[in-house]
Parts: structure tokens; sequence; C-alpha cells
């Protein structure tokens, strides 16, 4: 029963001739601390009272304001705990750096990295908002902020001159500056990169309902397997291509065995097929290993070989265009690449070949790629939600209705006579798979992409790996866009198949889309908080992102939980996508880092039982049992050269714990974030300071590597 209150006997009376009347009674009813409603109850004389002598007692509310008390208690226990939890993390990543000497995000050659231009700005900028925020508190607390709504500067006469007016006099000329010159160049740039975010918003949106359009119609390249018939009882197997099947590596220990395994047991002729195992390891230990392994899989009657470059020139582009000039390679007619951590399935060259046989138009065949580890940790969930939506919408939308997409550089099917058409593989970038594409796109050649061809892969699982691979595949494309952009101008295409190759293939999704990420979120929004003459709208902040955040997680529907994180995280890694179009465009010199990104190695047994059949599986197994004696001398042979190489190697020395890593530049943005949000108390924008408070916790988060594969 909701409870009511009768507070006439506490207050007594108001005095008065007036019968001696108390306060108003009233009945408070309440369904829940955010849902309660007050009534008054009036007497028989009410009319002789009138409304003044209804009585105002804050009594009445007591209950209310305990519940409200009680909730706003548990809210601030809440995030102590989160807090005192991030300190204790903050505490540990200390302990570790301190124990292991330099915290520093360093270099593969352990070498400091340069603190580059945009780390001093973002320093610069942090100096400027800490000092800012301690100004606006001084001046809210001394009430300087409710004198001057339009202020006119002004110095004071030398007879009122203090110290006091003179500080007034300083804050007031800077609200006139910042509202008479920062303020409109910070408001248009706001409103230009609001446009562009717009703009890159509806992409998304067209490409969503091209995606859906799919889905309804039921649209997918179709080709029967029978086109590989030959129709001649005796030799069954003459209308299956000879296939040149590629594995490029590079010192890749975890990840060798299981794709050189996966790729020889693809379902095709033996006579048909070669696999060419293409290493680049500088580590002796890495090719004695990798050669052993070919080995054993050529005395089971798989057409192998092994081939090694002492000099690594060009990096992935370089070794696959050293392997093109074999003579034997003229022999086939297509060529289907995988990278070391990619298992395809035994029915991968089935499912794939058949469409180039049908199309002698079609250049390359693309599949989709699966993770063995998209739950392994937040980092893997989170790049599960980009990859899903790049491939299922992206990928997929672009082939159907353009016929052309960028090549992802593993689990596809190349026509032999497209690559050499378009020019052969380049090492003037570090993306050139993307390469190859445009170029053969410009020559009039089509593309296709199966989605519902999957290819067993693995995702880095330690941010470091991450950031690496996202800072080459982000600085690529604007090497690629400056070096091609002639070739696409004086091109024999359709002139909106240009439009569409340099507005959104590169501009657009390559440029525009990091551009004001980082800009729009990292820089104008904080800077608003400080300039508060300028501003960004609600919707900006919170509805559109929550939006596009919400149709990148559909094809991935089971990361639904993790739509926030994924914001926040698209938002954090703007400052590396940023810096690596950056690098790109302009061409630095950390534009043509290439780092092998680092794999575990995590497609087990069990896992390859996901993509071979266990019958398949089972003969594999006993095939290794029932090595014959000559493989098994070879491989004795190979293993006493190891043992050799190791006893005349140094000693090792004592291997160090991992090195806790910080990344400062991601840090710097996290105290001016949690700064700005601090000031934006002041101006009490609840939504701006929400969203300032949990990206600066993201930032920090990053910042202090607390995400992905943890060190011990």
């Amino acid at each position: 029963m909701p409870p009511s209150f009768d507070l006439s006997e506490l207050f007594g009376s108001r005095g008065g001739a007036v019968g001696g009347g108390g306060g108003t009674p009233v009945v408070v009813k309440m369904e829940d601390p955010n849902n309660w409603s007050m009534v008054e109850i009036e007497g028989p004389n009410a009319a002789l009272h009138g409304d003044k002598d209804r009585g105002k007692n804050a009594k009445q509310l007591t209950w209310v304001l305990l519940l409200k008390a009680h909730r706003a208690v548990g809210c601030v226990a809440w995030m102590a705990q989160g807090i005192w939890a991030l300190l204790a993390a903050i505490k540990t990543r200390l302990v570790l750096s301190s124990r292991s000497g330099d915290s520093d995000s360093s270099s593969s050659s352990g070498k400091p990295q340069h603190k580059g231009k945009l780390h001093q700005f973002i320093r610069g900028f942090l100096a400027f908002a800490v000092v800012m925020l301690v100004v606006e508190v001084c001046a809210h607390i001394l009430g300087w902020h409710l004198r001057f709504n339009r202020p006119h500067f002004h110095l004071p006469s030398p007879k009122d001159l203090s110290l006091h007016s003179l500080l007034q006099t300083i804050y007031l000329g800077w609200v006139y500056v910042r509202a008479t010159f920062i303020a409109p160049p910070l408001q248009a740039l706001a409103d230009g990169c609001i446009v562009l975010f717009l703009i890159q918003s509806a992409d998304r949106v067209l490409l969503c309902l091209g995606c859906i359009w799919i889905k309804y119609k039921r649209i997918r390249p179709e080709a029967s397997v029978e086109l590989l018939d030959s129709g001649d009882p005796e030799l069954p197997y003459n209308g299956y291509p000879m296939v040149l099947c590629q594995i490029p590596m590079c010192n890749e220990r975890e990840v060798y065995e299981q794709s050189i395994s996966a790729v020889s047991q693809l379902d095709w002729p033996r006579d048909r097929i070669l696999v060419q195992v293409l290493d680049d390891s500088s580590d002796e230990e890495i090719q004695m290993l990798i050669k052993a392994e070919v080995l054993k899989w050529h005395q089971k009657g798989i057409r192998i070989v092994y081939r090694h470059r002492p000099i690594r020139t060009g990096y992935k582009a370089g070794n696959l265009k050293s392997a093109m000039t074999c003579d034997y390679v003229n022999d086939y007619e297509f060529v289907a690449i995988f990278d070391a951590d990619f298992q395809p399935r035994p029915d991968f060259l089935k499912r794939t070949i058949p469409h180039l046989k049908q199309d002698p138009k079609l250049a390359l065949v693309q599949a989709r790629w699966a993770f063995v580890n998209k739950d392994d940790n937040l980092l893997t969930r989170l790049q599960n939600v980009n990859l899903s939506f790049h491939f299922e919408v992206e990928q997929q939308v672009n082939g159907v209705f353009l016929n052309f997409f960028g090549f992802n550089g593993t689990a596809g099917v190349w026509r032999k006579t497209a690559l050499e058409d378009s020019g052969g593989w380049l090492e003037r970038t570090t993306v050139e798979d993307m390469d190859i594409a445009v170029r053969a796109h410009l020559r009039g050649w089509k593309f296709i992409f199966l989605n519902d061809v999957n290819v067993l892969c693995e995702l880095p699982e330690s941010y470091e790996a991450y950031r690496k691979q996202q800072h080459r595949w982000h600085s690529g494309p604007m090497q690629l866009f400056r070096l091609c952009l002639p070739d696409v101008v004086t091109a024999k295409i359709p002139l909106w198949r240009k439009a569409n190759l340099v507005f959104l293939f590169f501009l657009l999704r390559k440029l525009i889309l990091p551009f004001y990420s980082f800009t729009l979120f990292c820089i104008i929004l904080p800077m608003t908080m400080f300039v508060p003459e300028s501003h960004l709208p609600v919707w900006v902040i919170c509805y559109v992102p929550a939006l596009m955040s919400f149709l990148n997680v559909l094809p991935s529907p089971r990361s639904f939980p993790f739509i926030v994180p994924y914001l926040l995280f698209e938002n954090t890694m703007s400052v590396t996508k940023f810096n690596a179009m950056i690098s790109g465009l302009f061409q630095l010199s950390s534009a043509y880092e290439w780092v092998v990104t680092k794999k575990k190695g995590r497609a087990s047994e069990a896992d390859l039982s996901l993509v071979t059949p266990k019958e398949e599986l089972a003969e594999a197994q006993q095939l290794l049992r029932g090595s014959s004696d000559s493989q098994v001398e070879t491989l004795a042979k190979l293993q006493e050269q190891e043992q050799v190489a190791r006893s005349k190697a140094p000693a090792p020395s004592p291997q160090k714990k991992p090195k806790a890593r910080f990344y400062r530049k991601e840090l710097s943005l996290a105290f001016l974030l949690l700064t700005a949000a601090a000031r934006s108390l002041l101006s009490a924008q609840g939504v701006h300071f929400y969203f300032l408070l949990f990206q600066g916790i993201s930032f920090l988060v990053i910042g202090l590597d607390l995400i992905g594969e943890q060190k011990d």
C-alpha cells in the first residue's frame, strides 16, 4: 500500500485566528523512485485558509529523497569500484614497466620510436586544456562567467588597478578572443567534418541496403562443378585446369605447418596441382623446419616445392614476383594464394575454379575469411565485427553490383593471364594486393566474391600486432592513390567507374573516414568544451554513431552485447589510422614499414577437424604414422644438422620477461578527453560529458595495453 504522510501534527499551527490549522496534509504515491506523485488533501475549511495557508514543508519528501540518495550512493559506489579496478590495472602496468626497463612502445629492432609531430600536437593541446580547465574553474568560483555574456574588452583605469581586476580583465580578454577569432573557424571546421561524416554514413547505409537486397533476392554467383568434367571416361581429369598454389611466409614458426598441411590436402588431381612454399624466413632454424614439412608431404606424393630467397626485397610482393619467374609456372592457368595462417577446406578449388572456367573475363575469385579465435578476448571480438561487415557487406555488394573490390591478399584465385596483363606483382607499396586489383580493374577485368566459401585463419590477439597491421592497411592505400591516380585518369573505362574508384574506393573509404573520425571526435569535440561559443549537436555525438555501430554489428549478431565497446574502440583506433593515412599520403618513412603480423597458431587438431572431414583427418594421421624409411632418414639428417647448428651457436642469454608497453599518443588523448569531460561539467552538457568520459577511459585502457592478449 503506498505510504501516506499526515504532517499537520508535526508542524503545528500556522497561527492566526483561523481555526488553528497547521500545514496541508498530503498523500505521496510511489511506484519507484523515478515515478511518484503527491496529492494534497483539502479539509472542509480549505476555502477559508486560501493558498497562503498551505504548508510548504520539505519533510513531506523525506522518503523520496532517501530513496534517491540511496540510488545515488549505489551509483557512486559502482563508479568508485570501476575506478579502483582501473587504478589497480595501472599499478600493475607500472610495476611491470619498472621491472623491464623502458616501457615505451618500440619497434621490432628495439629502438624507441621517434616522437612524431602528431604526438607533439596532442601534448600541446593537452597542456592548453589543463591550463584552461584551471582558468575556467577559477572563473566559475569567482562568478566571472556570469558577468560577461557579451564581453567588450577594455583596460581598467589606474586607480582601479588591482590583482583581482587585472585577472578579471585578462579573463575577459580571453573570452572576447575565443568568441571573435577562435569559435568561427572552429565551428566551420566542425561543420565540414559533420558533412563528411554524413556522406560517409550515407555510403554505409547504401551498402547495407545493397546487402539486404542481395539477401532478399538471393543473389549469389553460381557455377557448376560439371564444368570441370572432360567428357572422356578414360581421362576424367583432363577437364581440371592446372593450378598453382602459393604459400608466402616469413619467420612464421607457429603457423607454417597447418597451412602447408591444409593446402596439401586440397581435393584436386595430384598431377594438375603444384604447391609452392615461398619462404622468406631469416631464421635458419625455421627454414629447416619448413623444409622438413615440405619433404614430408613430398614423400606422400604431393607435388610441392620449397623456394627460399636469401635477399628479402619487396617483402610479400617481391616474394610472389620472384616465384612467378620460374619456368614451370608457364604450365599453369590459375594461381591460388594463401597466407601462412590460412587453412582452406578440401573443396576450395572445386568451389572457386568453375567460376573462372565459366567466364573468361573473370580475373579473381575471392573467398571469405573465417576466424578460429574470434571469441578469445575482447580485441578479437571487435576485430570480428569489423571484418564481418567488410566481407558480408562491402565485398559482397561491390562484387555483385560493380564486379570490383580490393583483393584481400589471400584466400583468392587469380587467372594467370590477368596477372600478367595487369603488369604482375609490383613492390612499390605495402598493399600489393590492392595494387594488382586496381590495375586489373583498369584493364577491364572482373572480380567476384563468394560469401559462402570460408577459409579459416587467425586474428592477431595482441594490440601491438593489430596496431602494426592497421598501420600498414591504412598507409598503403594512400601510397597507391598517389601512384595510380594518373593511370585512373587515362584509363579506358567508363567515367562512372573512374568516379567510383577515386571518390568512393580511395577518398571516402580510405582518406575521409580516418580523417573525420580523428578530427571530429578527438580534436574538435574536446576543443568545443573550452570554446563553448562553438558546439557539436547531440545527434552527431550520440545518435548517428550509434546507428552506424548498429549497422556494423548486423553481420555478426552474436556481437550485439559489444556494440558500445565497439563504438569506443573504433574511435580509439582513429588515431592510429589517421597517423597511417598521413604517413602514406605524404610518403613518410613509416609508410614503408612492413612487420609480419604475429600469430599464435591456434588451429589445433580440433580446429582442423572443422575444416577436414573426419575420414580425411584420420587418413592424414595414418599417413604420418606410416612414413617411408627414406623419409625417416632424411628427417633424421635434418634434425642432426639442426642439433649441430645449435651446439655451435653461442649460449643464449637469459630470456627477459616481456615488456609492459605504453602507447603515448593514446595516453595523451586519454588525459585530454578526461580533462575536456571535467570542463563539460561546468556547462552542464550531459551527453557530451558521458561520451568524453567513456572515450577517455577507452583511450586509457588502450594506452596501457590492457586489451587483447595480456603479458604475464
